[in-house]
């Protein structure tokens, strides 16, 4: 009797947790995240290699084109390691269509400055100040980039982290310019798909984008040609978290 008494109660919990995620994911997909710019925002992400805007943002450009911000890409490298720039510069543009970035709204930087190689810390300042350019030319209202995480630990997502911290911190950012950063998690959350819903709702402090069924599928679109070979097809859970610096 015991055991099944607990067996009851375990399913009790399980369902009713069941039901608990599914109302906040139904209710979180329509609506605007508090704190977040409204309709016509100009909106930058700011990446470091082609396929960052789809292995680690999609979620939240579909989301932010969802509530009409005015969505640009400055991506600080080609992506060159494995001396496929060109032909990654190409995805990048193809990838920025599938999520609703128009080509005149895309900056590529191609130089010695900011290699692809997780071995070299690109230089704080500099990244800063050519950073802050592309802010202030084109009145930029939110920026959205990596935490010091940077989600895989590369040094060159978190050298867009400290950049950004240190405009930030100097105030040198244009009033009314709001900085949105992707919250890294740990590698098991990474890889348990929807059994990490939970602990993304109960965690998240700021803003979460929630996809809709036709959001995820575009995102999907993305993901599985995001890489060229020898790299592969990857997939993405399709939530995201984003708190502000």
């Amino acid at each position: 009797m015991e055991a099944v008494a607990f067996l009851c109660l375990a399913a009790a919990v399980l369902g009713w947790g069941f039901l608990w995620v599914w109302d906040s994911w139904e209710r979180m997909k329509g609506q605007k995240p508090a704190g977040l710019p409204g309709d016509g925002s100009r909106t930058l992400l700011v990446i470091a290699h082609p396929d960052d805007e789809a292995m680690f943002f999609a979620p939240t450009v579909l989301g932010l084109a969802r509530l009409r911000h005015r969505l640009s890409l400055l991506c600080f490298s080609a992506g060159n390691y494995y001396n496929q720039g060109e032909i990654r510069k190409k995805e990048l543009l193809q990838s920025c269509d599938v999520l609703g970035i128009p080509p005149s709204s895309i900056m590529i930087i191609d130089n010695r400055d900011f290699p692809d190689d997780p071995g070299v810390q690109w230089d704080t300042e500099h990244v800063a100040s050519t950073l802050l350019q592309h802010i202030e030319v084109n009145s930029i209202n939110l920026v959205v980039t990596f935490d010091a995480g940077g989600v895989s630990g590369h040094s060159n997502h978190v050298a867009l982290y400290a950049a950004v911290r240190t405009l930030h911190s100097e105030g040198k950012l244009p009033k009314g310019c709001s900085v949105l950063t992707l919250q890294s998690v740990n590698v098991l959350r990474k890889y348990i798909s929807l059994l990490d819903l939970p602990f993304t709702l109960l965690q998240t402090r700021d803003v979460l984008f929630m996809l809709t069924s036709k959001e995820v599928a575009q995102a999907k679109v993305r993901i599985v040609n995001s890489w060229t070979p020898p790299f592969g097809s990857v997939s993405q859970t399709p939530w995201l978290l984003m708190t502000p610096n």
